[in-house]
């Protein structure tokens, strides 16, 4: 599973609730056997995978 949203304000990089809430998105997708790939914020043309920072 790969999960996506966006941040209107242009930063692409992830607050601390993005953080918290990609963890326990990750722990209840394990809780049902669900492989979570990537987080992916989405700001104009950037992009940030927390996949790529070693995140997931």
């Amino acid at each position: 599973m790969v999960f996506v949203h966006n941040h209107l304000s242009g930063n692409p990089n992830p607050s601390k609730e993005d953080l918290a809430i990609t963890n326990k998105l990750k722990e209840a997708s394990q809780s049902i056997d669900v492989v979570v790939h990537d987080h992916l914020i989405i700001a104009g043309n950037e992009v940030y995978s927390f996949a790529d920072h070693g995140l997931i």
